[in-house]
């Protein structure tokens, strides 16, 4: 019951209190410490006791020796039991309470259930971030850059506030009991305060500046050893592992000569301490032993002096290491705030309303979009999908088939002009809402590393096995998923399909992926290349399937097999990010243009090195 009510003292899905957090260190550190304060402020009161309990004993050292040296033997105990009683209270009984206390409070309390809050928050945002956003960075270092910035604050900020009280406590109840026993005994410890304040002040701001590169560079590092094992089927096909040990070896390389460069200033800084400490020993015994030779103070002082300098070497070591580690720690956060902290790129309006689809109808509005500067993909489009009508969309690679897609899912804002659904600009409501009314199939079926049902959940979360299994046979996937298994005996449903799905086939991917869509059941599709991967015979038992998928759903199909869509109620060439030629098969083939000459091209069999070898702009 006790652990239980310090585990649940940080609520930790708790709402963050900002849609998002700060893009400065100090205020990133605020921010999650103000949802945690009660938890520290604890912290900060049974520290401060702590402390106090731990200098009280050296107290009771130098007490112990002086009522030695003042008693007779046999009165000993009977002259000073209340207060020997109290120091056993002291020892036995307050300070295991405190220990308790604040390993309770750090380890039942902080360091779980702040970093999984941190964590938790963190990557809820990351979440929100726009696609460009994972397709510029490794996902390796991103989630690398979450997970250790929440261990790396919650240290910092624990290890914050036990040298905060053991620095100031330490340091004050030796100076006061310093001047009990003769002011110049202060004199040394003084001194080593000042210096050991200037040592620290010159070496924490190096560490670090290394600290923040080092963590960088361990990032990196982890982005491409990530990266290399989720393409490891193309590591492998192309035989490059000497290649990726190359890559991999770079960012080591760099890794152990950042670390190396901090470690200089660290081993420099231990150097200069310990001499210090070093000093600091031997000036407080020298003085006290001199003090004592003049009859200025007890024996109990010397035994103080002596005990107090060496804890405070000892602490003096321990302090630096924390300092040292803080710094550290506080290097990873600023290195975390790279990936943690940007903008999103694609967010609601304030309030954005749900979309309402009761026709289907899409518009494309005038649109202007690229990707980078001077780089334009979409110049000046305008189309018009009626509700129900089945486009099909045809070009060139890098006509602006995929991206008008994205651009519909919103996946990108636009950089001019409009798209609407319903007259019902999609800039305007909230992109979940605008998502869970399309459902889109595309040639690179990425599955989740979970079970099969769970995949197929995502297109029904609350579909019953029955109509999973309606949609599985629509699909021809209940041919495949019943034999499926991995390497821990799960079978059927349950059966998990490795990263990205990599133990299954395209064919039965593309086909999970169809089931998935037949489950949402969504009034708008997208099918890019939706059978490229599925083989003629597959191909033709879903077809029928993929009609019924079709009916009353406003369509847009894109596929680079021209027969595949040639049904379509209207097909739209795309050229350089505009519309070359629209009409239906037999309007196109008469016209003559583009369409005519790829679909000659595709039904004489014709197979060139590009992807249309007779459009325009391929030649």
């Amino acid at each position: 019951m006790l652990y239980r009510r310090f585990e649940k003292l940080i609520d930790i899905f708790r709402d963050a209190p900002t849609a998002a957090p700060p893009n400065q260190v100090m205020s990133f550190y605020v921010y999650y410490l103000r949802q945690v304060w009660p938890s520290f402020l604890a912290l900060l009161v049974v520290g401060l006791i702590g402390a106090l309990i731990e200098v009280s004993l050296f107290s009771y050292l130098s007490r112990i020796i002086d009522m030695a040296q003042g008693t007779p033997n046999p009165n000993f105990f009977s002259e000073h039991a209340f207060e020997l009683v109290w120091m056993i209270i002291v020892a036995l009984v307050l300070r295991p309470i405190f220990v308790l206390l604040h390993d309770l409070l750090v380890h039942q309390t902080i360091s779980p259930g702040m970093t999984s809050m941190i964590n938790w928050q963190n990557h809820s945002y990351v979440l929100k971030q726009s696609v460009n956003f994972f397709q510029n960075d490794f996902a390796g270092r991103i989630a690398q850059r979450i997970v250790q910035t929440g261990n790396a604050l919650r240290d910092s900020a624990v290890q914050s506030v036990d040298a905060l009280w053991h620095v100031l406590i330490y340091s004050i109840s030796a100076l006061v009991l310093f001047a009990e026993a003769d002011w110049r005994l202060m004199i040394p410890l003084i001194s080593w305060i000042i210096v050991f304040t200037i040592a620290l002040f010159w070496f924490v701001p190096r560490v670090k500046a290394r600290s923040v590169v080092s963590s960088d560079a361990r990032s990196k590092l982890m982005g491409r050893i990530v990266d290399g094992y989720t393409n490891i089927t193309t590591l492998k096909l192309f035989a490059h592992t000497n290649s990726e040990q190359q890559y991999a070896r770079e960012a080591i390389s760099e890794q152990t000569e950042k670390t190396q460069l901090a470690g200089r200033v660290i081993t420099e800084m231990d150097t200069v301490i310990t001499t210090l400490n070093g000093l600091l020993i031997v000036c407080t015994t020298g003085l006290a032993l001199w003090l004592w030779t003049q009859s200025l103070i007890s024996v109990g002082a010397i035994a103080l002096a002596t005990g107090l300098a060496i804890r405070i070497v000892n602490m003096s070591g321990w302090i630096m290491w924390v300092v040292n580690g803080i710094f550290e720690n506080i290097g990873m956060v600023q290195d975390g705030l790279q990936s943690i902290s940007q903008p999103v790129g694609v967010t609601d309006r304030e309030a954005a309303p749900k979309l309402a689809v009761s026709k289907g109808e899409v518009k494309f509005e005038n649109l202007q979009f690229q990707y980078g500067k001077g780089k334009g993909v979409i110049h000046g489009l305008t189309l018009d999908i009626k509700p129900g009508e089945k486009i099909g969309l045809i070009g060139p690679s890098g006509a602006g088939k995929s991206t008008l897609v994205n651009l519909l899912l919103r996946l990108y804002d636009v950089q001019g002009g409009r798209i609407t659904i319903d007259d019902q600009d999609i800039a305007h409501v909230a992109q979940e809402s605008l998502r869970s009314h399309i459902g889109m199939i595309t040639q690179d079926t990425s599955l989740l590393h979970r079970s099969i049902r769970d995949n197929l959940l995502y297109g029904k979360p609350n579909a019953t096995d029955a109509e999973l299994w309606e949609a599985m046979r629509k699909a021809r996937a209940d041919e495949f998923i019943p034999l499926l298994s991995d390497s821990e005996g799960r079978t059927g449903l349950d059966a998990h399909v490795g990263e990205r799905g990599v133990k299954l086939s395209g064919g039965q991917r593309q086909r999970i992926a169809i089931t998935r869509v037949l489950l949402k059941d969504a009034p708008i599709l997208i099918m890019d290349e939706a059978t490229s991967a599925l083989d003629s015979e597959v191909e033709a038992a879903i077809q029928e399937s993929l009609e019924t998928l079709m009916q009353d759903k406003t369509v847009i199909a894109i596929a680079h097999r021209l027969s595949t869509i040639a049904r379509m109620d209207r097909l739209v060439v795309l050229e350089n990010g505009y519309i070359a030629e629209s009409g239906t098969h037999a309007e196109l083939l008469a016209h003559k243009g583009l369409y005519a000459r790829l679909w000659a091209h595709q039904t004489g069999g014709f197979v060139g090195v590009d992807e249309f070898p007779l459009a325009p702009q391929s030649l």
